[in-house]
């Protein structure tokens, strides 16, 4: 028994120090670093296979970003921009807000202000889907798809037809799309498109080749961009699958928004897709990108939505997505409302905001009534419960699943994209959000919001304080995991 103690001593302080040496090899931040240790110190075997899936951050060698050819698109507009803003000429009328959050996205992210947008949203998958199937059928030029799930199901094959239509024609069409989030398709699944001259291909994390050589569940492309003749885009929350019609019991309706936009606010949309393309084909046979005035047309929309188009991605430590979350919380004066199927903040998000409820602020979120994620969504729910003990209202939207990604405040500010409001979005996926300054646009959303509050019921304290020990356990546990879920 002595030398079986000796064993499993040694072969624990192996392990502890294995644990170590594997979490502080790479760059994290306090909060994951201690919850990828609680995993490899607690469940020694397992803990080490669920970090060569999930923990391992991508090399910078894999990441790297295609600064020079940005500039050729970008870089010029936004340095014409920040000139600008020194002399006090740009956006006049935007309130002291508005300009705040505009100057921290223009030197943080470089992205430009945009005017004279023209938008519609979408808070139901057959009028999305509509639009989208009637702007790819119209295109003359080019159509860029970029999205976290493209499935081959019903849904999918009718997208593919219209894509498939689109190159036939002459149309050029290129497809981005992540492996994991769309199990089940792969490349034979676009092949007539290829034949027809169109190209498609999985993110650069996500490839067929790296599932085998460098299995990676985190790190993912979770944008959702639509581009179509360099003019007219879509971004939002909705996906390409069945389910975002409501066709899968398991979830029921499906409750999301998405943007259409026409105007210049394309031109940071396509620059977005064609990074991510050239990334991708670094590690592929596809063709890439030039940056060429044909995919960047001049023109001028005549709408009045003023826009910029934010991004973020473990490619940049500058979580721009994130940082612009905290601003709008933190300077939210009357009210902030937010819609979210994956509650779990970082700590300064948490305390943005319980600090603006608490400052009187009527601080309202939203979230599903059911899990897609177990784990996720108990940690959701131990979210929640902090939340509305410390002031801010938290309703569960009971009409099927919430899988919209907004934020609107005071009737200025609005958010519509592909980030949730949890780790995984700020740390881990790529995401792309548009971020709006138009009264009309967030009244808009408003409305929406307050429609969905009557298929909702409130969660306070006493139902939360009704759940059974072995639900509470399993919250504070997930609550742990949290970092890295």
């Amino acid at each position: 028994m002595h030398t079986l103690g000796i064993i499993i001593g040694v072969i624990w302080i192996i392990n502890l120090l294995a644990a170590i040496i594997t979490v502080f090899h790479e760059k994290r931040d306090i909060s994951t670093t201690w919850a990828w240790l609680l995993v490899l110190v607690f469940i020694p075997i397992f803990g080490f296979l669920l970090y060569l899936f999930v923990g391992r951050k991508i090399s910078h060698d894999k990441i790297f970003t295609i600064q020079k050819e940005q500039e050729k698109v970008i870089n010029s507009l936004t340095r014409r921009q920040k000139e600008m803003w020194q002399k006090r000429d740009l956006d006049k009328n935007s309130t002291q807000q508005e300009r705040e959050l505009e100057h921290l996205f223009l030197e943080s992210e470089g992205a430009f202000l945009t005017t004279n947008n023209q938008t519609k949203l979408f808070d139901d998958g057959k009028t999305f889907f509509d639009s989208l199937l009637q702007d790819i059928q119209n295109a003359k030029h080019s159509i860029h798809i970029e999205f976290y799930t493209f499935y081959a199901d019903k849904i999918g094959h009718k997208v593919l037809h219209a894509l498939e239509d689109a190159a036939e024609r002459g149309v050029e069409v290129r497809v981005l799309y992540d492996m994991w989030g769309s199990i089940g398709t792969n490349y034979k699944f676009f092949k007539r498109l290829e034949q027809l001259g169109g190209e498609a291909q999985g993110f650069i994390s996500s490839s067929e080749k790296q599932l085998i050589t460098t299995p990676r569940l985190n790190y993912h492309d979770h944008r959702k961009l639509v581009i179509i003749d360099g003019k007219t885009g879509y971004i939002g929350g909705f996906n390409i699958g069945d389910q975002y019609l409501g066709r899968l019991e398991k979830y029921g309706y499906w409750r999301d928004t998405h943007m259409r936009v026409y105007g210049m606010v394309t031109i940071q949309m396509q620059a977005r897709f064609m990074m991510d393309w050239n990334t991708t084909c670094r590690r592929t046979t596809k063709s890439r990108f030039e940056f060429e005035k044909k995919y960047f047309p001049v023109f001028e929309g005549n709408g009045k939505t003023k826009m910029q188009i934010v991004s973020s991605g473990p490619d940049s430590e500058r979580h721009s997505i994130r940082r612009g979350y905290q601003k709008i919380i933190s300077t939210a004066q009357r009210y902030l409302y937010i819609q979210t199927p994956y509650l779990i903040p970082d700590d300064s998000v948490l305390e943005s905001l319980v600090i603006a409820a608490l400052s009187g602020v009527d601080v309202r979120i939203m979230i599903p009534s059911k899990p897609d994620h177990p784990f996720v969504y108990r940690a959701t729910e131990y979210y929640a419960k902090y939340l509305v003990n410390n002031g801010v209202k938290v309703y569960r939207y009971d009409n099927g699943f919430l899988h919209a990604k907004t934020m609107i405040t005071d009737d200025t500010i609005a958010s519509v994209g592909s980030a949730n409001l949890d780790f995984r979005s700020f740390e881990l996926n790529f995401e792309c959000n548009a971020f709006c300054y138009d009264a009309d646009l967030t009244r808009q959303l408003k409305a929406i919001y307050e429609k969905d509050l009557e298929h909702c019921t409130e969660l306070t304290p006493e139902y939360f304080e009704k759940q059974s020990r072995w639900r509470k356990f399993k919250q504070y546990f997930s609550r742990l995991l949290s970092p890295i879920l």
